[in-house]
């Protein structure tokens, strides 16, 4: 038993524990998350050097999303410590932090449907309110909604090529999803210059564009979450038994996916 335990203690490849080294990346991911958060905040209320606050909380969040991603990448790839009980834990930890994030957006939700189906005197009792000139959702948000489904489409199909030892299809259907995604932001970032109201116009614009933009940039993760897959992949990162790093970017997309459904049926179609 004493040298069994040993041997298990010395080659943490063949134990069902997730043993990695100690990293820096969560203590200054949360710095600068702070920083990102805490500029942005100087920058929209216009005091001094809140736009170089911003951009220093921007790189320094970046640079340690590319230092953690690269350190898991390295404990996966070649150190070969994501053991089957391993990959259980990561797309359990996938699952309930996706979880979390559709609590996150059911509480944008509950604002808006609290301000559209009793609308308060202030705005007039109507919604949307008077004075709001809302979007056709037959024109740019419809084509958008086309392009998510297409992309969740794309996405299943690269999955699907994968597990089937198809590694070409694979990086065809994974490049035809991250263009999707990059296409999808840019629309949306026309339709935002179109608008004829801001954030600051009422109840509805503050729930529109806190709905939107939050989902706009799950969105951008996301894109940017396939295109690391897609350089994995075409590094020969994953096999059909092993592409855990896929799996969770393909979740990921695909609540994504749902999210912009409920936008679209409630936000554009119903709300407007």
């Amino acid at each position: 038993m004493l040298l069994k335990a040993k041997h298990l203690f010395f080659n943490p490849n063949e134990q069902p524990f997730h043993l990695v080294n100690n990293s820096p990346w969560p203590m200054l991911s949360a710095l600068s998350a702070f920083c990102l958060t805490f500029g942005a905040v100087l920058y929209m209320h216009s005091f001094k050097h809140g736009g170089w606050f911003l951009i220093f909380g921007f790189m320094t969040f970046i640079i340690c999303l590319v230092g953690w991603w690269r350190d898991i990448i390295r404990e996966a790839t070649f150190e070969g410590q994501h053991t089957l009980a391993v990959q259980h834990g990561i797309r359990l930890g996938m699952l309930i932090f996706i979880v979390s994030e559709v609590m996150f957006f059911v509480a944008f939700f509950w604002g808006f449907f609290h301000s559209s189906l009793s609308p308060a005197i202030e705005i007039g009792g109507i919604w949307p309110p008077k004075g709001i000139l809302v979007f056709d959702p037959y024109e740019i948000p419809l084509v958008n909604t086309f392009i998510l489904l297409l992309s969740g489409a794309s996405v299943t199909w690269a999955h699907h090529a994968i597990l089937a030892g198809n590694r070409s299809e694979s990086i065809l259907a994974l490049f035809i999803t991250v263009g999707l995604g990059l296409f999808f932001t840019t629309l949306q970032i026309f339709e935002y210059l179109q608008a004829t109201f801001t954030i600051s116009d009422s109840i509805y614009g503050s729930v529109f564009y806190m709905l939107t933009g939050f989902h706009g940039f799950h969105v951008l993760i996301g894109t940017i979450f396939l295109i690391v897959t897609l350089i994995r992949h075409i590094n020969y990162h994953f096999t059909k038994e092993h592409h855990v790093g896929f799996e969770c970017a393909s979740w990921y997309w695909h609540f994504v996916d749902v999210v912009w459904i409920f936008l679209y049926l409630f936000l554009y179609i119903w709300g407007s």
